[in-house]
């Protein structure tokens, strides 16, 4: 790998305390970790592993951003409650990016610094300005494209920092998926998944919700 950068990683850095929520389908994640080691580690980065978080960086901003658009739009406890969450796994990705020394930037709401991601927040923005039943539905198609993202920069890394921050903002994530695919059902409607296959998002939908980073 080229262009590894090495560091000392402190947990006290690392760890991310993230707020707790009214409802009960989003009130089962807990703090997002690195591991469960008391010591110091010492580990590398490659430059895969930076654009890697540089990009989830932005993914979870576009969620955060989305849902406190929506949330003033709309008023439903699903957009207020998990856009808390989605601060949390914004700060979760920005800690990681501090303690490996990694220039970043946080740019004000709804502008980002990569354009595929800005084109996705002004389709989501004018899909969920449609109705109540679109906005859901934009909710659950941004968790949806989060898991999948999540999963392929998993597989393509060896980091286990990377991973581990990775695999809990993924646990998060179902559990927000399952959230917004419930509300609309409880309007009659489906979800249909974009990014998750048929048999990946029916063994999410399918299981309880979870208790993440335990």
């Amino acid at each position: 790998m080229k262009n590894l950068v090495k560091t000392r990683i402190s947990l006290a850095v690392i760890t991310l305390f993230t707020a707790s929520w009214f409802m009960s389908c989003e009130n089962n994640e807990t703090d997002i970790t690195l591991d469960n080691q008391q010591n110091t580690a010492l580990t590398a980065i490659s430059l895969e592993d930076q654009e890697a978080l540089l990009f989830m960086l932005e993914e979870e901003k576009l969620a955060r951003d989305t849902y406190i658009y929506l949330d003033e739009l709309w008023g439903i406890n699903q957009f207020s409650n998990i856009q808390i969450s989605e601060q949390s796994h914004l700060n979760a990705v920005a800690n990681l990016l501090d303690a490996f020394d990694i220039d970043y930037a946080i740019k004000p709401e709804g502008v980002f610094t990569n354009q595929e991601i800005q084109k996705l927040y002004d389709e989501f923005i004018a899909k969920g300005s449609l109705n109540i039943i679109e906005a859901l539905e934009v909710g659950a198609t941004i968790e949806d494209l989060d898991i999948v993202d999540l999963q392929d920069y998993i597989n393509a890394t060896s980091n286990t920092a990377l991973i581990s921050v990775f695999e809990s903002l993924q646990c998060g994530s179902r559990n927000h998926l399952r959230s917004f695919v419930s509300a609309l059902e409880n309007t009659g409607n489906t979800y249909t998944p974009q990014f998750l296959t048929v048999e990946e998002y029916e063994l999410i939908i399918s299981d309880p919700n979870e208790q993440c980073g335990r």
